[in-house]
């Protein structure tokens, strides 16, 4: 079997990554800069602090995924870097590194849709551990991080149909805002699951927006629901229960993610089913779709559901075995849908 070692580099947030993948599967080296601290002052990403520390990052990163992997970037047989979406300052630093590495080495350069590349991180496994079992298609994909919240069906390898997606916050945005209104840290999906555990989640009605006759998502009339509860609360020199508003947030959230993913396996017969992205991370997430999926359910490792570059390489594997590769004028696409790369 012809062995496929691709370098990834991943700059779409604040997440500094770059990793070397082989064949798609195996992760051989990943580095990741994390620029939490530097955020959490805000509590979110301030976007200009996250391009300019990308730039401190990259090639220490990029050399740290090389030197890890103990392979040199001769060794390595092509270069894949996060075009978009994401933010335009910090995609820029990696796709302009990924030029310069491609333009002197001779390498060819892949261009990778950053929600693919959470769909690709369900096919990796460290190096020496055994591999998880192949996705099977049709696959239906539920991504889902702070700033998306999207229904996917894969019917193939780089064919992606976008069946829904939310109308306003991703859910992972509204965790984060959730969070600041109960005073918890950032970011606020961790804090919410902390929170949550000595939480009742049936304390508090809190909305569910199902949007019938549609595959989309609407996460911004719940946050507006526990604004008013905590307002109501505060006006009335009540004392928060933040750990059952916490719960009962986390389970509203939970409860629509997982009923509209059965429901959208079952309209369009996939035969397995996969969760991605950074709120896939959660506990009670994870245990409501293994619970209750009558389909398999392939959930990448907690490491992998936050950004990182060893998805983004992941895909570059299996888009270098296809045949495809980009030129060096490609530009940044902070605004990329997954269903053009059909």
């Amino acid at each position: 079997m012809e062995i496929i070692r691709i370098l990834g580099i991943e700059t779409s947030c604040d997440e500094t990554a770059a990793a070397v993948v082989e064949n798609g599967r195996v992760i051989l080296s990943s580095a990741v800069a994390s620029q939490i601290d530097l955020h959490a002052q805000y509590g979110g990403v301030f976007p200009e602090v996250a391009s300019r520390q990308h730039i401190r990052s990259i090639y220490p990163i990029i050399n740290a995924a090389l030197r890890d992997a103990h392979i040199s970037l001769q060794e390595v047989d092509g270069i894949a870097v996060t075009r978009g979406p994401g933010l335009p300052g910090s995609l820029v630093v990696g796709i302009n590194a990924a030029k310069g590495l491609s333009l002197g080495s001779g390498l060819p350069l892949l261009g990778i849709n950053h929600l693919e590349g959470h769909l690709y991180s369900a096919w990796l496994q460290n190096l020496g551990a055994d591999l998880p079992p192949e996705p099977q298609f049709p696959l239906l994909a539920l991504i889902v991080s702070g700033g998306h919240t999207e229904l996917v069906l894969m019917g193939a390898h780089h064919s992606y149909q976008r069946l829904g997606a939310t109308l306003d916050d991703a859910a992972g945005e509204a965790f984060d805002k959730v969070a600041r209104l109960l005073g918890l840290a950032y970011p606020g999906g961790p804090a919410i699951q902390r929170a949550a555990v000595d939480g009742d989640p049936q304390a508090q009605k809190l909305p569910r927006a199902w949007l019938p006759g549609t595959w989309d998502f609407s996460f911004s009339g719940l946050k507006t629901a526990v604004l008013r509860l905590v307002r109501e609360l505060e006006a009335n020199g009540e004392e928060l229960p933040v750990a059952d508003i916490a719960a009962s947030f986390q389970e509203a959230v939970v409860d629509v993610l997982a009923q509209k993913m059965f429901a959208a396996a079952e309209e369009f017969g996939a035969k397995e089913l996969l969760i991605a992205g950074g709120v896939s991370a959660n506990q009670a997430l994870r245990e409501r779709i293994l619970a209750e999926a009558k389909l398999a359910v392939h959930i990448p490792h907690i490491s992998l559901c936050t950004d990182n570059a060893a998805m983004i390489a992941a895909a570059g594997c299996f888009r270098f075995s296809a045949g495809l590769r980009d030129g060096l004028d490609i530009d940044a696409m902070p605004n990329w849908p997954l269903s053009e790369l059909e």
